[in-house]
């Protein structure tokens, strides 16, 4: 039976492109990239040069602290590219994908939480478990007080998790009782027909409320904030789904659904295809130049911006396309009537329109100055017991003690995302967070 939590604090942001239930088309993009930069905790080790063929799940990267944390090509093919920054820095490999695809396969062994582990880490597929406090991957030697998983989303625009994976509940349903043997793990759905209502081996919470109802961290606050010293680890419902398929099958599978959204696309559907995709196979979506728009892997609130030349991030189900809002408005804020605009305060009268949804851009509407405001005004959009404003300052100044105080151990920045988009200051609240995660990471991990 499960739990039923309703949430009073958020917003759903009304904003147009939302995307069609229906699979557009299926893609098998001819390059892949794989990409480490979004894996906090994790310094890759090159285990591949250009020329080398792979198969779909052969280690291409490692981590150079902890070897047995394999980052692995979601294609067959040969490696094109090996992509670097500043200071030589590993930003990518590419990988030419083959016309036929062929996988690494193994015989995964699940009989306890030590071949679980073991398991999952030979198949490349660590990198989706993702340890709170910090948001870094997964430490391979720690038990985790619980491990939580949200099946579904409530961020802009973001992909419905019972369209794109509610055909997939085997395979979810074998990691969870993998997983299960490592520590109890909690779902969090949105309500108690979801198709991830039945899953077994797991306590089920339904979450009722704006965003961010969706957001797991918002979820662990409401079911088992974390304190100092302890250990929770969550899991993507996507990263289940291909642990899943690997324990069942034997096989690395990452491919998914994917929902392309924004006011800027021209044609909004799902996608099937896989993480590490360029952009430029979505061409038809915004018209194929991409000149005053951005491209978003990820929602509008906590996505990543790529470009054309980007490619979808690993976590990600979602391509966000919208306009760069680079015009001035005259008299801005000033102007009595603007019917065009939407107001999370009564400045404007979008409030007296509560259904409609805007068509909306990424002009700021003004630039960052001090914080003036006081902490409540934050905390309306955020259902975790913490102080938003005071952690944020905290964090800005670099004070270890005010940010244990305030909540540091509770959030990641996409927790705070709906802070920054409320900010009348303008200010870049979840780099802040981010910042002070950092700070916490090299001062006392």
């Amino acid at each position: 039976m499960s739990k039923n939590i309703v949430l009073k604090k958020g917003l759903d942001i009304p904003i147009t492109g939302e995307a069609e239930l229906r699979l557009s088309k299926t893609m098998s993009p001819d390059i892949v990239a794989v990409e480490p930069t979004a894996l906090k905790g994790f310094t890759p080790r090159l285990l591949v040069k250009e020329g080398d063929k792979v198969l779909a799940g052969s280690p291409v990267m490692a981590d150079k602290k902890n070897p047995a944390i394999l980052l692995a090509s979601p294609v067959s093919g040969t490696v094109k590219a090996i992509v670097r920054g500043d200071k030589r820095k590993l930003l990518a490999v590419t990988v030419q994908a083959d016309d036929v695809q062929e996988y690494l396969k193994s015989e995964p062994k699940t009989e306890n939480a030590e071949e679980v582990k073991e398991s999952i880490l030979k198949a490349g597929l660590w990198p989706f478990i993702v340890q709170r406090p910090y948001g870094i991957v997964a430490d391979t030697a720690a038990t985790p007080d619980a491990i939580f998983v949200s099946a579904f989303s409530t961020a802009p625009l973001a992909a419905d998790t019972e369209f794109t994976l509610g055909a997939r509940i085997n395979d979810i349903q074998a990691a969870v009782n993998a997983l299960a043997k490592i520590a109890p793990i909690h779902i969090g759905i949105a309500n108690a027909n979801s198709a991830f209502a039945k899953l077994d081996n797991a306590e089920i919470t339904v979450f009722e409320g704006k965003h961010p109802a969706g957001n797991v961290g918002v979820q662990i606050a409401n079911v088992r904030p974390i304190l100092k010293g302890d250990t929770v680890w969550t899991v993507s419902l996507q990263g289940l789904a291909a642990i899943g398929k690997y324990l069942s099958k034997g096989i690395y599978d990452v491919r998914r659904k994917v929902a392309v959204v924004g006011p800027a696309a021209i044609e909004t559907a799902y996608i099937e295809t896989l993480p590490g995709a360029p952009m430029t196979t979505l061409a038809g979506f915004y018209g194929g130049n991409a000149e005053g728009i951005r491209i978003i892997s990820g929602d509008i609130l906590s996505g990543k911006a790529v470009g054309a030349e980007g490619y979808l991030g690993i976590f990600d189900d979602t391509v966000t396309i919208i306009r760069e809002g680079t015009d001035t408005e005259l008299f801005g804020w000033a102007k009595p009537i603007r019917w065009g605009q939407f107001s999370t305060d009564h400045s404007y009268f979008s409030w007296l329109t509560p259904w409609r949804k805007y068509d909306m851009d990424t002009n700021l509407h003004g630039g960052p100055r001090a914080f003036v405001m006081n902490d409540g005004y934050y905390a309306k959009v955020l259902p975790m017991g913490i102080f938003p404003i005071y952690l944020t300052k905290a964090c800005l100044a670099g004070d270890i003690d005010k940010m244990e105080q305030f909540g540091i151990y509770q959030v990641l920045p996409e927790d705070l995302a709906l802070c920054e988009y409320i900010d009348p200051s303008k200010n870049n609240i979840q780099e802040m967070i981010a910042q002070g995660i950092d700070l916490m990471l090299k001062e006392m991990a």
